[in-house]
C-alpha cells in the first residue's frame, strides 16, 4: 500500500502542489503540463506484456532512459521548456521510487 500511495502520490499530488505554490501566475497551465508527463508512459505499450507489476521502468522503456533523463535534466536550463524538464525529472523520480520498492 506504501509504494503504491508514493508511487502515485509523486505522479499525480506533487505536480499540483508545485504547480500551486511555484506557478502562481499561471498555475492551472503548470498543474496540467506536470500532471501530463505520464503521458511518457505511453512507451510502455512497446514492452511485452505490456503491464508487469514488479518490472521497474528505469532504463526498461525508451522513455525511461538515463539517456533520456540526460535530455530532460536539459530541458531545465531553458525558461521556456523548464516545467517540461520538472515535469519529466517528476515522473522518473515517481518511477525511481516504485524500483526501490521493488528491489527491497
Amino acid at each position: 500500500m506504501l509504494r503504491f500511495c508514493l508511487h502515485y502520490g509523486i505522479h499525480f499530488i506533487v505536480p499540483i502542489l508545485i504547480g500551486y505554490f511555484f506557478y502562481k501566475e499561471q498555475r492551472s497551465r503548470a498543474i496540467i503540463i506536470l500532471l501530463a508527463a505520464i503521458l511518457i508512459d505511453l512507451d510502455h505499450l512497446l514492452a511485452t506484456p505490456i503491464f508487469e507489476a514488479n518490472r521497474c521502468s528505469i532504463n526498461f522503456h525508451p522513455l525511461h532512459t538515463y539517456w533520456a533523463m540526460v535530455v530532460y535534466i536539459g530541458l531545465l536550463f531553458f525558461k521556456k521548456t523548464r516545467i517540461f524538464g520538472i515535469a519529466l525529472l517528476l515522473h522518473m523520480l515517481a518511477d525511481i521510487v516504485d524500483c526501490l520498492f521493488i528491489s527491497s
